[in-house]
């Protein structure tokens, strides 16, 4: 940007290249972003034409079930390029951090406006950086697809009956689960779960759940469950996957003994609930993850299986989650709903809902899993 006088030698300094500096158009934008509500993760972009938010049809951000919504309850938009929010006669009001407004308010980087049921924040970003998130989004949504349709088909004759749920968090995580008959009587039933979240999680789990579908684990007796996870954590080694852990449940049920045989590495158990009620019995065993250290042994311990008892087998997805009212959840909340089953066939479904009641409209923290098996 500068320039030699051929006459005296003297450097000459070019300023025009700082006036189109000067002209060059921002890349920075305004949004609103639902951090919990009907549809977590949506962004809308702010600008001079108003965003309004209500249950009918005419707005712009329409949310019809949304009972705490009036029909036409605020609006969002750009005022001399200041983000201002505004309440439209509300009947349940429009809060900013917190507290209601009663008149236009200007938003401040960071502030979090509630409406009805719905939870926005108000952030300034590089459009290049919303393009560049919203890749992944539709990179996770594709893994997500890709996990689905590999998981099996629920199971409503025969000697063992399934079903089951898979929600996917908005990061998605590393959940993926099976079961397969190994022969006339040896049905088999794994979880496996992959530390971290997003595609690389998603495609490490892709990669164990076909070696289990595919049973591609030679000289292993599928029929041993200390063997399937010694195979399984030799194979994958943390050092070798991008330090990746997985936690894993695997079961083997003999339908002529009506016994199981069950082994973990580092999951909780799973629970075994026997028809006429009583506490669910904890099927679990104590041992490191799959790919902490090579050469593990995994213990395996076997229960016997009453007629018409389900087990259920769960990803901590299910219960480590934050409720309405902003507590925790553990374990502990989330086993008295194992007894509480009617005679809906989809039990997965009931429980998936329950645990759905009690975040309300939070987004899920991480996958949720539940494979329910009926033993007949």
């Amino acid at each position: 940007m500068a320039s030699y006088d051929r006459f005296e030698g003297t450097k000459k300094f070019d300023s025009s290249f700082l006036n189109d500096l000067g002209s060059a158009p921002s890349d920075e934008a305004d949004y609103l972003v639902m951090v919990a509500g009907a549809q977590p993760g949506l962004r809308v972009e702010i600008t001079a034409q108003p965003v309004s938010i209500g249950r009918s049809q005419e707005q712009s951000l329409v949310f019809a079930a949304d009972a705490a919504l009036s029909r036409r309850h605020a609006q969002v938009c750009l005022r001399n390029g200041l983000a201002i929010v505004e309440d439209l006669g509300s009947t349940n009001g429009t809060f900013v951090n917190g507290a209601r407004i009663d008149s236009a308010r200007q938003l401040a980087e960071g502030a979090v406006v509630k409406v009805g049921g719905q939870t926005f924040k108000y952030e300034r970003r590089s459009r290049e950086d919303v393009r560049q998130n919203e890749q992944l989004d539709r990179d996770l949504a594709k893994a997500s697809s890709y996990v689905l349709a590999l998981l099996p088909e629920p199971k409503t004759a025969g000697a063992v009956r399934t079903d089951w749920q898979f929600v996917p968090s908005a990061r998605l995580g590393g959940d993926a689960f099976g079961y397969f008959w190994l022969d006339d009587r040896a049905f088999a039933i794994f979880l496996i779960d992959v530390s971290g979240h997003g595609v690389g999680a998603a495609m490490h789990s892709v990669t164990v759940l076909n070696v289990l579908r595919q049973r591609a684990l030679p000289e292993v007796n599928w029929h041993d469950p200390g063997s399937v996870l010694a195979a399984l954590n030799d194979r994958f080694q943390m050092d070798r996957h991008n330090g990746m852990l997985i936690t894993a449940w695997y079961g083997v049920y003999d339908a002529e003994t009506r016994t199981i045989a069950y082994s973990a590495a580092g999951h909780h158990a799973a629970y075994l609930v026997a028809p006429g009620g009583g506490d669910p019995s904890p099927l679990g065993v104590k041992a490191m993850m799959i790919g902490a250290m090579p050469g593990l042994l995994y213990p395996v311990e076997r229960a016997a299986i009453p007629a018409a008892s389900s087990l259920y087998v769960f990803s901590d997805g299910v219960f480590e989650i934050t409720t309405t009212t902003g507590g925790s959840w553990s374990i502990a909340n989330f086993l008295p709903l194992l007894t509480a089953r009617n005679d809906s066939p989809a039990e997965s479904e009931r429980l998936y809902r329950a645990v759905r009641d009690a975040a309300g409209q939070r987004a899920l923290e991480d996958d949720v899993s539940i494979v329910v098996a009926t033993f007949l």
